[in-house]
């Protein structure tokens, strides 16, 4: 198994020093590749070199939402006898298929953007494949450097137990390392694991050190394992938590975003359709609508799916809400000088092992979102994603962005505050509806692994828009409309009229 095919098809988690997305795609079709090496010269192994020492690593696992955040704040130095700018950090297989919105920045630089990050090609068939992270500046020997990771991962939980009456509560577990994994050695470091709730029934316990006899220390509805002395670099200790969990575990396996921009009409449409699972605890015995009505009366905490709320950009306006059925009338619209929130009802609650497609939609003016250049070109600046907002997350695992433009529309350009490495491919189509000749422009950009925590971050897009295009709809109108009248006329010169002989 190659590690570059690992990479590409099953997570596209390159970061193709993707400064191709920032100085924009041109009218071909796009994949994204690893990296410029050809198959043929992939080492047939890889073994980190140790050039790096982790001084002090504080490594956070959050709980909370119903997708895994970790966080790793290390402070790095370089042992070796010559400057240093690569940094590798280790994921099993596994992890890499689940992984999505990797970042790195500078921990005491907050101004410099992300750096480059992109898979490590090899020839394996090993359990861990390697990110090298790109230090923007060489660190030169016995020098220090603070990073800050941060990355998701999605489909994490197992509810134990598994199966549960739909009264009761939901319980999740998590399997992770007490130690966190590094390829280097690690000088002193500690893991926090939060939570929602300090309903913590279940851990795994370690011997302690110093004054601690015991890990981890529990604190409300957070757990602390360490602090820890030196551990040689792939040091483990794997742990296993169950906690509480009394809500929906929200999972889009699959979400189709189209933008549609008309500057004709002055609007911008958008359709979201969903595939939505709820990967918690399946109902132990069938549902019973009668018990769960009852206890509606008392709005009790469940874990069951019954409304989403999805905060839509000011000024939107006429929205619509579908399912397999048809049109469901289960939703409220508030829109003001503030605000313009969708809430929406399933047609049923949703439990564990349930799913859920529907689709929604709506308006919005042009102008929230286009402005035109000094040039003469376009602007257009829209959220990549937006989807629900629920206190207890989103996670997506497949998302496809289609911005279809207006026919004409060329030298198009795009840039995203998505994380690189979670962007699989893109390219430019044409897209062909109603009235069009030629069809019109589409971007389409396929992102992976995604949360919520990603809402409303930007896509811009640029492109020219020639008046001989801007001409051609009405053109297309008028004609079709004259070649109506005019054979209409010519038919109605025709005589159809039986004459009979006197």
């Amino acid at each position: 198994m190659k590690t570059s095919a690992v990479f590409s098809a099953v997570l596209s988690l390159l970061s193709l020093a993707s400064t191709s997305s920032a100085h924009g795609h041109h009218h071909h079709h796009h994949k994204h590749s690893d990296s410029g090496t050809s198959s043929a010269s992939v080492p047939p192994a890889f073994t980190p070199p140790q050039v790096f020492k982790n001084v002090n690593l504080v490594h956070i696992v959050s709980l909370e939402k119903n997708y895994v955040k970790e966080s790793i704040n290390v402070v790095i130095e370089n042992i070796d006898k010559e400057a240093q700018s690569d940094y590798i950090l280790p994921f099993t297989n596994e992890q890499l298929s689940r992984l999505g919105g990797l970042e790195v920045r500078d921990r005491k630089n907050a101004e410099s953007g992300p750096f480059v990050v992109e898979p490590v090609e090899f020839d394996s068939f090993g359990p861990n494949q390697y990110v090298r992270v790109r230090l923007p500046t060489p660190l030169a020997p016995g020098a220090q450097q603070t990073l800050g990771i941060t990355y998701y991962l999605l489909s994490a939980y197992k509810p134990l137990p598994a199966t549960i009456k739909q009264e009761e509560q939901q319980f999740l577990s998590y399997s992770f390392s007490a130690y966190c994994p590094s390829v280097y050695t690690t000088s002193k470091q500690k893991t926090e694991v939060k939570f929602a709730s300090t309903n913590i029934p279940d851990y795994t316990k370690l011997p302690g050190s110093g004054d601690v006899k015991e890990f981890p220390q529990k604190q409300g509805s957070k757990l602390v394992y360490g602090p820890f002395d030196e551990k040689p670099a792939g040091a483990l200790e794997p742990v296993q938590v169950r906690f509480e969990f009394n809500k929906p575990v929200i999972h889009v396996s699959h979400l189709e975003r189209d933008i549609e921009v008309s500057h004709w009409g002055g609007n911008v449409a958008f359709e979201e359709r969903y595939d939505l699972e709820h990967r918690g605890a399946n109902l132990s015995s069938q549902f019973n609508r009668v018990k769960w009505q009852q206890a509606q009366y008392y709005n009790p905490v469940t874990h069951a799916l019954k409304e989403m709320k999805f905060p839509l950009r000011v000024g939107s306006a006429d929205p619509y809400y579908t399912d397999v059925i048809g049109n469901v009338s289960t939703s409220r619209f508030r829109s003001n000088k503030r605000e313009a929130l969708l809430e929406i009802k399933p047609r049923y609650p949703l439990f564990g092992g349930w799913k859920y497609p529907f689709t929604i939609g709506w308006n919005s003016d042009a102008k929230n979102f286009l402005r035109k250049t000094a040039t003469g070109g376009f602007v257009l600046n829209v959220p990549f994603l937006e989807g629900p907002k629920q206190p207890e997350g989103v996670e997506y695992e497949q998302v496809v962005v289609r911005l279809i433009l207006p026919e004409g529309a060329e030298n198009v350009k795009w840039t995203t505050g998505i994380p690189k490495s979670s962007i699989s491919e893109a390219g430019v189509q044409v897209h062909k509806t109603f009235l069009d000749t030629i069809g019109r422009t589409a971007l389409v950009i396929k992102g992976r692994n995604l949360v919520d925590d990603f809402r409303d971050r930007d896509l811009t897009v640029t492109y020219d828009y020639p008046m001989s295009a801007v001409l051609r709809k009405p053109i297309v109108v008028f004609s079709s409309a004259m070649t109506v009248f005019v054979s209409l006329w010519l038919l109605s010169l025709i005589n159809l009229k039986f004459t009979t002989k006197k």
